[in-house]
């Protein structure tokens, strides 16, 4: 049975003119000193006249380029081989000159996932506003967050908020806190249990922070003799299991769609993909925001943990357990008999399910569907967080099928045990049409996250891996044919 579906007249595409500036560094020691002896070479005046171009070709592109531009400065400043003081002109250049513009959405926008807005003040009877967030691509490939806001009127009208070219990343906090529970998990998780690592974690408390840690770490590589390989190791993985964990500050007075989340620890260094916002509601009403992602490197992948309450101060964290070693994981909007519960993937075929006392530790995943329908038969996974109906928890999916055709599907969970299947289409709810087949990648319709208003579901989705648009479904129309199709069985 074919839903009747509405295609809304709104897409977004890939703009090359929002930029960022990242550092622009040379592979090696001798080019960069080339350079900076360049910049020692000239004289005042001629320090001025080149950063008088830069700034006219390049200030009116960013928010506030000097305080970029010297922050790049510092970073190389070890390279410096100059005793004498230089002036604020000079440091400026420098930095310049290893610094250059990300276009962070040149090549893709797309993947997007969709929240109810924190701030839904002086919005019309029967509106709402709502987040988007989307998977961002640019030079390299590589992918970071970016934020939308929009309005959905009473009558299904969907607006989106026009956009300025400007974007910003956050502050990266300096010093931020750790849960050591978690900490010596992830430790656990990687044969670090070794005398090494206990002498580091011993005297630290159950909550420490950065500084504490590297404290701890310069005291047990300046105590422990003779320096052994061990020692290096477990020293350099717990560093980077901190990395790993950080937080952001991004300023209230920025847009929301000014803000975005580039890669920031190694694991990320080729990306942050397929952020699958959710807002959960604990048993006491505390609302967060959390989002799964992939960090990759290039070569493998690292499940991580967004934590927000007011999309200004994100929390980064590392997933553990058995069960977080694929991609596509998305958390219940909230607790289950006591339990947080998470789809994921395991085997690149089927869609698991699993179950935790925590938002932090995953194992033990069970399978709750296989490929069944030709549509789905190469594979199955999530399109994002299950959304709580009346009738059972709404499990928005995707299938490969033949030619690597990328359809969405969608299943029907029991509200009370969600390893239940009690409902399942047959055939797809939306597949790639007309324009949607053309893209990065051809054929494919993908989403990470949709939301009910009233008695709509409203589906962003991504179009060929290249722009994003969004289609909204009656809901009743959605539950009637999944109660009408009894769940595959095993």
């Amino acid at each position: 049975m074919s839903i009747p579906l509405c295609r809304h007249q709104l897409t977004l595409h890939p703009e090359s003119t929002r930029v960022i500036i990242r550092q622009f560094i040379p592979g090696d020691d001798h080019s960069i000193t080339t350079i900076i002896g360049r910049a020692l070479a000239l004289t005042e005046e001629e320090v001025l006249v080149q950063l008088t171009a830069v700034r006219e070709e390049f200030d009116e592109r960013h928010f506030d380029i000097e305080s970029i531009l010297l922050s790049h400065y510092d970073k190389m400043k070890t390279h410096v081989f100059t005793h004498r003081s230089l002036s604020n002109e000079r440091r400026l250049l420098i930095g310049a000159l290893f610094s250059g513009e990300y276009a962070l959405e040149s090549a893709a926008l797309f993947n997007p996932s969709i929240v109810p807005h924190p701030d839904q003040s002086d919005v019309p009877d029967g509106g709402f506003r709502f987040i988007m967030s989307l998977r961002a691509t640019g030079e390299g490939h590589i992918s970071s967050i970016e934020f939308r806001v929009g309005t959905i009127s009473a009558k299904g009208h969907i607006d989106i908020l026009p956009i300025s070219r400007f974007v910003t990343v956050p502050e990266i906090v300096p010093d931020p806190s750790y849960q050591k529970r978690r900490f010596l998990t992830k430790l656990h998780e990687l044969d670090l249990d070794d005398s090494h690592a206990s002498a580091v974690m011993a005297p630290l408390g159950e909550e420490f922070t950065r500084s504490e840690l590297d404290r701890s770490v310069h005291t047990v590589r300046r105590e422990t003799r003779p320096a052994t390989s061990s020692l290096h190791r477990t020293l350099e993985c717990i560093q980077w299991v901190a990395d790993s964990n950080y937080e952001l500050r991004f300023s209230p007075t920025l847009e929301m769609a000014e803000r975005i989340i580039f890669p920031v620890s190694i694991n990320e260094s080729s990306g942050i993909e397929d952020a699958r916002f959710v807002r959960f509601v604990d048993d006491d009403q505390t609302v967060t925001y959390y989002a799964t992602y992939t960090a990759y490197n290039g070569s493998t992948i690292v499940s991580q943990l967004i934590e927000t309450e007011d999309f200004l101060h994100f929390r980064i964290q590392m997933l553990n357990g058995s069960g977080v070693q694929n991609k596509g994981m998305a958390l219940f909007p909230r607790l289950i008999n006591g339990n947080y519960a998470m789809l994921s993937r395991q085997d690149n075929e089927n869609l698991f399910i699993m179950f935790s006392d925590s938002p932090h530790h995953w194992s033990d995943p069970q399978i709750i569907l296989r490929p069944c329908e030709m549509w789905e038969s190469v594979k199955i996974g999530n399109c994002g967080s299950p959304i709580e109906t009346e009738a059972g928890w709404l499990v928005i999916t995707h299938g490969v099928g033949p030619m690597r055709k990328y359809c969405i599907g969608a299943a029907l969970l029991d509200l009370n045990d969600p390893t239940k299947v009690i409902g399942r289409l047959r055939e797809p709810l939306l597949s790639p049409e007309g324009i949607e087949r053309e893209g990065y990648v051809p054929n494919v319709v993908y989403s990470c996250g949709s939301l009910v208003h009233g008695r709509t579901l409203i589906l962003p989705y991504a179009m060929s891996d290249q722009a994003s648009a969004i289609v909204s479904i009656s809901l009743d129309d959605l539950l009637a044919a999944l109660m009408a199709n009894a769940p595959e069985q095993s």
